[in-house]
């Protein structure tokens, strides 16, 4: 059983493999950013997970005016997550193999495949971390299916609204 993440609380660097070479560290932002919102999918065989990654691509410069990097992953072996990339022409920071362990270690929900057509191994729930520059938890969404996400809309207007400075707007949920 995995525990969730505390809302304030130091986000766990998790290191995993990214498409393209080399590692991806979930929890540190990338080039002039100092936030970054971590998306766990399901995987290649979620058409909801390619919808909203396709929504997640065409948002991705807002994303990156509020100098908040984006990563994506999912449980997918490295040949099913290029494919999927290649089939959605998104161009977005994916990592593959998330462990169970991995998993677990974020507080998903982890599901087994309901058929070998689904898939061939367990994978994750959808998961949306935002990681402030302190490295804390800012905020979190996790769902036990692939019907619940946030939108992400909501979330850009959120987080405009959250990083002025003028808001001083605390990490809620910390009670």
């Amino acid at each position: 059983m995995s525990s969730k993440l505390e809302a304030g609380t130091r986000f766990p660097e998790i290191s995993i493999a990214k498409l393209g070479g080399g590692d991806m560290v979930l929890g540190q932002p990338s080039g002039d950013n100092d936030w970054q919102a971590v998306i766990i999918y399901r995987g290649k065989h979620c058409p909801l997970c390619s919808k909203y990654l396709k929504q997640l691509d065409a948002l991705a410069a807002r994303f990156g005016e509020l100098k908040v990097s984006i990563v994506v992953a999912s449980a997918d072996p490295v040949e099913k997550a290029q494919a999927h990339l290649a089939d959605l022409e998104v161009n977005l920071d994916v990592g593959y193999d998330l462990s169970i362990e991995q998993m677990k270690q974020l507080g998903l929900y982890i599901s087994h495949p309901r058929s070998a057509k689904e898939t061939d191994r367990p994978f994750a729930e959808p998961g949306l971390f935002v990681i402030n520059g302190e490295g804390n938890l800012q905020l979190t969404d996790i769902s036990n299916g692939p019907f619940v996400r946030p939108d992400l809309e909501a979330l850009l207007r959120g987080l405009k609204f959250i990083r002025n400075p003028e808001n001083n707007y605390p990490i809620r949920g910390t009670y």
